[in-house]
């Protein structure tokens, strides 16, 4: 995990999981622009009621989220980017998305993205309240305890941004991202080879369900200054192995390569960063065996933080 930066000159705010989008009406028609300038309102149509509260010559830069069940969604996210109109007014009704503001760059043809964060926030929370607007502090030990809190909403770390600098996309002068640093233990239930049958690109690793089964959840890649310790602990486990398939592609391109089950009998602790469709979002980090652990009590209790009864929109008021 980066070090969440200290000092005066620093504001911190919650890392939303959406998707990035700037708010504007520049031309005198509301637009939403994705991060690549690819236009997004057409795919959120329940967002248009926001032209009535941005000004003429106006944009404001955000995230566009969607809630469910009090938390955060990425994966209905996705869904949204249909092409289909009628698919698309579905969508907009039964999982409606909302956009979070967290900057000014211009109101009402004031260019306030040339002014420091400071004051662009101040106007932020004085002139464009009637938005979403995200939380902001001042107070490092708070967005600390955001890491830990904001886990459960499904928001993705803790960014901290320079209140002394314009507005500089892109900087890392400007700003900095930080997210939790999250292990889980979970079973090594297969593996993937680079060459069969002495040579392993990854193992496939699962959590016990509430069934009493073993649910798929994802890879981690076997380093090679590592392969000869975990070929020497998996490879054995391939005898009388269970019959088992694994939905998810593999990453390494070039082609599939084979899969193999093992015998779900060794636990291993590796480093994640995303939770999406019950997998994780990418690749792990192999950082231990875990010889002291029964399998069986590698459960989802080790990707599903208890709920604290907060909500993501009691978070933003």
């Amino acid at each position: 995990m980066r070090e969440l930066p200290e000092g005066g000159e620093w504001q911190y705010e919650p890392k939303w999981d959406g998707f990035r989008g700037l708010l504007e009406n520049t031309t005198g028609e509301l637009r939403l622009w994705s991060r690549n300038a690819r236009p997004l309102l057409r795919y959120f149509p329940e967002l248009e009621p926001l032209g009535k509260l941005l000004p003429p010559s106006s944009a404001l830069d955000g995230e566009i989220v969607i809630e469910r069940d009090g938390v955060l969604d990425f994966d209905a996210m996705q869904t949204r980017l249909h092409p289909a109109e009628s698919r698309v007014r579905k969508l907009s009704a039964e999982i409606p998305a909302r956009f979070v503001a967290f900057d000014m760059l211009t109101w009402k043809g004031d260019e306030t993205w040339r002014e420091p964060l400071a004051k662009r926030r101040t106007k932020l929370q004085r002139s464009a309240r009637r938005f979403g607007l995200s939380p902001a502090t001042r107070d490092r030990d708070e967005a600390l305890e955001w890491l830990d809190r904001f886990e459960a909403l499904g928001l993705d770390g803790v960014v901290a941004k320079r209140r002394d600098l314009p507005y500089l996309p892109g900087s890392r002068e400007a700003v900095v991202k930080v997210k939790p640093e999250k292990t889980a233990d979970c079973v090594v239930v297969g593996l993937r080879w680079k060459s069969k049958p002495d040579r392993i690109a990854t193992v496939l690793l699962g959590l016990h369900g509430d069934d009493g089964g073993i649910d798929y959840v994802g890879t981690a890649a076997v380093a090679p200054a590592r392969h000869d310790e975990v070929a020497r602990r998996v490879l054995p486990l391939l005898e009388d192995a269970p019959e088992r398939r694994f939905s998810e592609p593999s990453r390494w391109g070039g082609g599939e390569l084979e899969e193999s089950p093992v015998r779900p009998e060794l636990v291993v602790e590796v480093r994640y960063d995303k939770v999406q469709a019950s997998r994780f979002r990418h690749g792990t980090k192999l950082i231990r065996f875990r010889d002291d652990k029964d399998p069986a009590r590698c459960t989802w209790r080790e990707l599903r933080p208890p709920k604290t009864g907060e909500t993501v929109s009691s978070l933003l008021g």
